[in-house]
């Protein structure tokens, strides 16, 4: 088990309403499992996926991460547990600008004072590895958005983190390059053992996690078991060798 959520409340003010976002939710996921957190807008998804990421506290209840307990952290522990054990996709990219792909990748190893030279070493491995090893030195506007995406999945592994959490990471790409990123996701989450949390409204993409949790009106209405293959090349070509053997 790498997250466990006991009883978790989030409850805004506003003026004198009391808005439950989140409503008493339990829940574990696994190592080397992708899960799915579907729900539509104002559903309490993205709150939750901020409670696990330790960028809010809950009003009450309990998140264990990795064995411990992260709403009992300091904002100064929380920031060293993001930048030593979570990895971030987003779906706007987030790219700096300024900075080239390789560079962009490296950049979370800078706050842990890993010297330029082994970042962008680790950086490099790690783009080859989600397969934009060839754009390393595009700026980000000279690249297309699949290829950016990439690059932000290459950033989110480089710190080898315990867990990657990602927020609508499909959002701004057309199909063909949404089932390009699913593949790539699905890939991780297998060869590389890491756990994957994503936040989701599209059914459709939520239908390729492991598991889905699905959220409404801030409680848990469904956790669903058994995902489809987004067939990376892997897949296809034990399929392909399967399907010559019934013949």
């Amino acid at each position: 088990m790498v997250i466990r959520v006991k009883n978790l409340y989030k409850i805004y003010r506003v003026g004198d309403i009391k808005v439950r976002a989140l409503d008493g939710l339990d829940f574990d996921i696994y190592k080397g499992e992708f899960v799915a957190i579907v729900g539509a807008s104002g559903s309490g998804k993205s709150t939750l996926l901020n409670m696990l990421a330790g960028l809010e506290k809950p009003t009450k209840g309990e998140i264990e991460i990795g064995r411990v307990h992260i709403e009992k952290m300091t904002e100064r522990q929380l920031v060293s547990f993001r930048r030593e054990k979570v990895g971030f996709i987003f779906q706007a990219y987030n790219l700096l600008n300024t900075m080239n792909a390789l560079e962009n990748v490296a950049l979370p190893l800078s706050f842990r004072g890993v010297s330029r030279r082994q970042r962008l070493k680790e950086a490099r491995k790690y783009m080859d590895l989600v397969g934009v090893g060839g754009q390393a030195r595009h700026m980000p506007n000279q690249m297309s958005g699949g290829q950016q995406q990439r690059v932000g999945i290459a950033r989110a592994l480089v710190v080898n983190p315990q867990i990657i959490f990602a927020d609508e990471p499909t959002g701004n790409l057309d199909s063909k390059t949404t089932m390009e990123v699913l593949r790539l996701m699905q890939k991780i989450v297998r060869e590389q053992n890491q756990t994957l949390v994503m936040v989701t409204h599209d059914n459709n993409l939520a239908s390729y996690a492991d598991r889905r949790i699905r959220i409404m009106d801030g409680r848990i209405v469904g956790i669903e078991t058994g995902g489809r293959e987004a067939l990376y090349e892997g897949n296809a070509e034990k399929k392909e060798c399967n399907e010559n053997e019934s013949k």
